[in-house]
């Protein structure tokens, strides 16, 4: 098998229209909607084709965290326990939260408090 020159894939790519370059970079974060990849100290290469570039990413530390999903609470919701348990807003906006949201069991907790 023939070894290849690394000049010669090189005058190949610009012949098809191709260019990569490394870059550097400290750490890479990717985001899903339930984790978050961190690759620390990773080689990055940009290539470049026909206007479109794509970054290959390799080595690295990879940690993987879980995101938590931040509950949104309507403001109505809120307005509606806390006149329900005779409570402060924060109060009723506190128990909706350790409720995930239940307005009924959000007014039981704070009526029981």
């Amino acid at each position: 098998m023939r070894r290849f020159n690394p000049r010669e894939a090189r005058r190949m790519m610009q012949r098809m229209g191709l260019s990569m370059n490394p870059m550097e970079v400290e750490e890479v974060i990717l985001k899903t909607k339930d984790k978050e990849i961190t690759i620390e100290s990773p080689e990055v290469a940009v290539l470049e084709v026909q206007g479109q570039k794509i970054y290959q990413i390799t080595g690295g530390h990879v940690v993987e965290k879980a995101l938590e999903k931040k509950l949104a609470i309507p403001e109505e919701d809120v307005q509606l326990v806390a006149q329900q348990a005779k409570v402060p807003l924060d109060r009723a906006r506190v128990a909706l939260e350790q409720t995930g949201g239940d307005l009924a069991q959000a007014i039981l907790l704070l009526s029981q408090g």
